[in-house]
């Protein structure tokens, strides 16, 4: 059996780096270190263990160290976690917690909520990452992140998925536009007028290809833009209509384009998801209360959107 008495956190540090950045020369420069320097430790750990953890070729984890990874990445935030819970031993929550956010939910959601944040807990240093539901659901997985909102349930077994709100997806259309005579049309409706749409492979555009198809309507595309802001974006200079989750009209100047809403289509969910194999820390548990606080008070005032908490 390996031994683990030698084993320590820069030992998995480095391996940590290696598998996040490809290489034994970027992870040293992630590390402020010399590649010599990381691959001894990778290699000492190696031996410590008994196995190999990263296939030399393709510098791709072995079985084995996936495994090692997955644990390493949960002890490094347990540390964390210990960390940033002594800083507020008196009560006072210091320390930083890592918070990721879809980029149409962002718009609405985080001034408010860093207004909150640093009126209640002035010390807490707060680290947004903007990013899709996939990329923050492996970050919350390997423990990069405390808590992150993303726009779809989360069916893994090693997350915690809350519902916040649901949100329907709506019509952003040109005021000239001939959808700008309606405040609504029927979902058999959408075949008859020519949208932008996200790019398939995202979540967005998956559920809402499935829905579409369920429903008999063959949509008419103009384009298909890679990231809802750039669609948003587009859509409200009045390149053309396009769908687009309800969250995204907020904060635009009200005029030169109409909302419409679709009957028919069923709405998306935005959950709060974290990890449920780290005990969260007092900075995620305080964040945690006031990323409700902040749904509840503002979230009905958003068009299109129904709070579920």
């Amino acid at each position: 059996m390996a031994s683990l008495k030698v084993m320590d956190l820069r030992q998995l540090n480095h391996l940590i780096a290696v598998a996040d950045h490809g290489s034994f020369s970027s992870a040293a420069r992630s590390l402020h270190t010399v590649q010599s320097n990381v691959s001894n430790h990778v290699a000492k750990l190696e031996r410590e263990l008994g196995t190999v953890l990263l296939d030399r070729r393709t510098m791709q984890p072995t079985p084995e160290g996936q495994a090692v990874i997955g644990r390493a990445r949960r002890i490094k935030a347990e540390i964390k976690a210990i960390s940033d819970d002594l800083l507020s031993i008196n009560e006072e929550v210091e320390g930083q917690v890592q918070i990721g956010c879809i980029g149409t939910t962002a718009r609405w959601i985080i001034t408010p909520l860093l207004e909150k944040l640093s009126k209640a807990f002035p010390s807490l240093q707060p680290r947004l990452i903007d990013a899709d539901t996939n990329s923050l659901t492996q970050k919350i997985l390997s423990g990069d992140i405390d808590l992150a909102i993303i726009n779809t349930p989360a069916m893994n077994a090693s997350l915690e998925s809350e519902t916040l709100f649901e949100e329907e997806r709506i019509i952003v259309a040109p005021a000239d536009h001939p959808l700008s005579e309606y405040e609504s049309i029927s979902v058999h409706d959408l075949s008859k007028y020519e949208m932008m749409m996200a790019s398939q492979g995202t979540v967005f555009r998956d559920s809402l290809d499935e829905e579409l198809s369920s429903a008999g309507v063959e949509m008419k595309i103009t384009a298909e833009i890679d990231g809802l802001r750039l669609l948003a974006s587009l859509a409200f200079q009045g390149h053309a209509p396009a769908i687009l989750p309800a969250s995204a009209v907020s904060g635009y100047p009200d005029d030169n384009w109409v909302l419409i809403r679709i009957n028919g289509l069923l709405k998306r969910p935005v959950t709060l998801i974290r990890n449920k194999r780290i005990t969260p820390s007092l900075p995620a548990r305080a964040t945690n209360e006031v990323i409700h606080e902040v749904v509840k008070e503002i979230g009905p005032n958003q068009p299109g959107i129904e709070v579920c908490i």
